[in-house]
């Protein structure tokens, strides 16, 4: 599913079920988790091995795929990347380098945000183009689709600058005949090619009770 919001170069792999047999965990990532839940234990593997399938699109053997220090997965070295795994989905995507500069991919539940949530996430200036988006797309969850956005944006965002991004930090205009949303910046954004990106741009899909968004920022 997560194909019909990413692009090549952008290589994905996803899933709606974990297998019967666990995967093949390194011992590097074994350590991550040894404490963990079966259901973490689960949605931890399926979600690297579908990152593993993705990366051998791309010539990579498999490598442990790794934390850094804020949680972010580590990919192996010429690569961007990322994983998102929700109740009934995992998916992983990657591409190289010198092709893009990041990517960020969320995956959710189609269900509204949990009580005051929203008011944690959202602008002021969002909440208006919200309630006429509910009015006219009663069927889209808003709110939990503008959590993934910027969800989807921090996570294209952290690996460009090794910095925290606050969901006040970023505004979201969705498109919804497009499928597509603007994330405009209100902090300073990255570098990339030699200019300084104002925000991102990225895709949407509400389907199968679930609600994807990705981010591709281009390396030039």
């Amino acid at each position: 599913m997560i194909e019909h919001v990413l692009s090549r170069p952008v290589v994905a792999v996803d899933t709606f079920t974990d297998p019967v047999e666990p995967p093949v965990l390194f011992r590097e990532e074994e350590e991550l988790i040894a404490r963990a839940v079966d259901a973490r234990r689960s949605e931890f593997g399926t979600v690297r091995a579908c990152a593993r399938a993705a990366l051998a699109v791309l010539g990579i053997d498999a490598v442990p795929i790794l934390r850094g220090p804020c949680g972010e997965p580590v990919w192996p070295a010429g690569v961007v990347g990322s994983m998102t795994h929700c109740e009934g989905y995992r998916a992983a995507a990657v591409a190289r380098e010198g092709e893009l500069a990041a990517v960020g991919i969320d995956a959710e539940p189609h269900r509204p945000l949990p009580g005051d949530e929203l008011d944690v996430i959202a602008r002021p200036e969002e909440l208006g183009p919200l309630s006429g988006l509910r009015v006219r797309w009663p069927e889209i969850c808003w709110d939990r689709l503008l959590f993934s956005a910027k969800e989807s944006v921090y996570k294209a965002w952290f690996p460009l600058t090794g910095r925290w991004l606050g969901f006040e930090e970023a505004l979201i205009d969705f498109d919804p005949e497009a499928g597509s949303f603007r994330a405009r910046l209100l902090v300073p954004g990255p570098t990339v090619g030699g200019r300084r990106l104002p925000g991102f741009d990225g895709h949407w899909l509400a389907r199968d009770g679930l609600l994807l968004t990705a981010v591709a920022v281009p390396s030039d």
